[in-house]
């Protein structure tokens, strides 16, 4: 599955895997939410569902082909949706969007997405296979 332009499909694809608020605190200077706070979700979004398909335990090994399309205002509910794109042998490779919806507005907006490849790891951090 190819990375999804802003236009093409107004929904979002993938499982819901996590939503939250975005607050005053993990703002910049300008008002709008860090990027580096949106990459923080969507690798907690993305870690739920690979842990799902992995059975057990993962780590973030990799994060490619970040697009961000829009700044995320303080208030909006911010909902991170992953989608497995491949499974290696120890690997999960998947792709997460982040939709916002506004105070107030019942329209969700698509504001970035990436790719974040997981592997799966036993109790000593050693990888693992992936359950087929």
């Amino acid at each position: 599955m190819a990375m999804q332009g802003i236009d093409e499909d107004p929904t979002p694809h993938g499982e819901l895997t996590l939503q939250t608020l975005s607050m005053p605190a993990d703002t910049n200077p300008y008002g709008d939410i860090f990027g580096g706070w949106l990459m923080t979700q969507m690798d907690l979004g993305g870690a739920i569902l690979a842990q799902e398909v992995a059975k057990g335990r993962v780590t973030t090994v990799a994060v490619g082909s970040m697009v961000f399309l829009r700044p995320v205002p303080v208030g909006a509910t911010v909902s991170v949706y992953a989608s497995t794109l491949d499974v290696g042998r120890t690997s999960i490779r998947t792709l997460i969007e982040v939709w916002i919806k506004e105070c107030g507005n019942r329209d969700m907006t698509k504001v970035t997405e990436g790719e974040y490849v997981y592997v799966a790891i036993d109790d000593n951090g050693r990888t693992r296979p992936v359950p087929k």
